[in-house]
């Protein structure tokens, strides 16, 4: 069973060295389901509203505490933020970037989540709205630079899989 109250307070923060608070977050993917039931070779992934509703569309992200490993912080924030539940991957990279809002430098760190469930209940599922789309539809709607470049090193990543794949099977 999922927690279904997301944590609050910044007394568990993680901060690097430089004193900048360390940030998880992760990219939600799904194959399209068709209308025969069956899975197609299409990339969906999941984006979220800002909690204020006003930020424009991201992916889930928040605060990595000191009691999770890095891979617990961003499937929780997936859970929280997304309400989703899935396979946390191989780490995307970490970005330095500055936050907008408050004017001070965050350390983020980005991962794939290959969802394999999707609540109908979620901590900020009144604060939030989730959206799956199309990759080129996310890039355009993801008001983060920072995100944008993870999504682009996802979707490299997934090419050369698949190419690797192609080149076992012939």
């Amino acid at each position: 069973m999922a927690c279904l109250v997301a944590r609050t307070g910044r007394q568990l923060q993680r901060y690097d060295n430089m004193g900048r608070r360390q940030v998880v977050g992760c990219i939600p993917y799904r194959y399209k389901i068709c209308s025969d039931g069956s899975v197609s070779d299409e990339l969906e992934v999941l984006v979220i509203t800002s909690q204020k509703g006003s930020g424009g569309m991201m992916f889930p992200k928040g605060g990595w505490e000191l009691d999770e490993s890095v891979e617990q912080a961003a499937a929780r924030e997936s859970l929280e933020e997304a309400g989703v539940l899935g396979k946390v991957e191989v780490k995307l990279g970490k970005w330095s970037f500055l936050s907008k809002r408050t004017g001070t430098f965050y350390e983020g760190y980005m991962f794939p989540l290959l969802v394999t469930e999707q609540l109908d209940i979620w901590p900020e599922k009144n604060m939030r709205q989730r959206i799956w789309m199309t990759v080129e539809e996310a890039r355009e709607v993801c008001r983060h630079l920072w995100m944008k470049e993870a999504l682009d090193r996802f979707v490299e990543r997934l090419t050369a899989l698949q190419l690797q794949q192609e080149d076992n099977v012939l």
